[in-house]
């Protein structure tokens, strides 16, 4: 069909420089086909989001300006509003001006001539693309966020995550067992402590060393202390500088775990040491590769013990 402005004038509206000067104006993309698909008018943020000026779109098919499989929809919609007339709301992808797809909601309606009869559609075009890439990354991060959370409970270790105001992001069961009692109580009302305030769970030992990663920002520093007699040790991390701190916190007089902590201290004498070794190789001749077959044999020990 060939677009006939003065005949699409007569059919839009008495004064259609001026209505064609309103819709401009606004910002979503705006159409109007007539009952075969063809276009007889847009806006220029219709323009704008096809990539194609008003001269290439008027007197076209969706076809001409969507790909098939987009304008297989685009006239199977507008069959069903021809045949129930009414308001269309629905979702879809539709070809963006730099040539990717790009989800959108239409809103369309029938327009009728004088006589009542229907004489086209008219139709706005609502891009949800980054509401739906925003929905899809909330719900990943949902999902990691599941994952993370029943993986930290399954660490033996007490761990607690601390956000910038200093409450509580989450924190295992270990955690709240190292802490006592009241706490134990606590994490059974709130799972995870989950927004609990940091300062009256945790000894100020502990509090000071979280405080002093958040507002540092340093990535990492660990220490000895003792608590309700018990030897502890406690590694506090950044995770997001000056947002987010993670602590890890041992009793090392647990037998499993103090073992392992010796493992991993002989480990770094062993290292820190074979220099030494080297050094009074000389004097010691076979025996200095007997000394640290030695620290070794203890390392392996600790391993493979009695419950090998």
């Amino acid at each position: 069909m060939i677009y006939e402005k003065k005949s699409f004038r007569n059919e839009l509206t008495d004064d259609p420089e001026l209505h064609q000067k309103i819709i401009d104006v606004l910002p979503i993309p705006i159409f109007y086909r007539n009952t075969s698909g063809i276009y007889l008018a847009c806006n220029t943020a219709h323009e704008k989001f096809i990539g194609l000026p008003k001269e290439e779109i008027i007197g076209k098919s969706v076809y001409d300006v969507q790909p098939t499989e987009i304008a297989d929809i685009f006239t199977t919609r507008d069959k069903q509003l021809l045949e129930s007339p009414g308001d269309q709301i629905y979702e879809t992808k539709i070809r963006y001006h730099d040539g990717t797809m790009r989800d959108v909601v239409f809103n369309k309606g029938v327009i009728r001539g004088k006589d009542g009869n229907i004489i086209g559609i008219v139709g706005s075009i609502f891009d949800i693309t980054d509401r739906k890439r925003a929905e899809d990354n909330l719900e990943e991060a949902k999902e990691s966020m599941i994952i993370s959370s029943n993986m930290l409970h399954k660490i033996t270790a007490g761990v607690i995550i601390v956000d910038k105001d200093f409450k509580v992001i989450d924190s295992n069961e270990s955690f709240a067992q190292l802490m006592g009692e009241e706490t134990e109580e606590l994490y059974e009302t709130i799972p995870g402590l989950r927004g609990a305030d940091v300062k009256v769970l945790v000894p100020e030992i502990i509090f000071k060393m979280i405080s002093n990663i958040m507002l540092s920002g340093e990535d990492k520093f660990e220490r000895d202390f003792k608590f309700q007699n018990r030897l502890m040790h406690i590694s506090v991390v950044t995770i997001y500088k000056n947002r987010v701190v993670g602590a890890v916190i041992r009793d090392m007089s647990e037998p499993m775990l103090g073992r392992d902590e010796i493992i991993n201290r002989a480990k770094r004498v062993n290292k820190q040491n074979i220099e030494t070794v080297q050094k009074i190789a000389y004097l010691l001749g076979e025996n200095a590769s007997q000394t640290e077959e030695l620290l070794n044999s203890i390392i392996e020990t600790y391993r493979y013990g009695d419950n090998e």
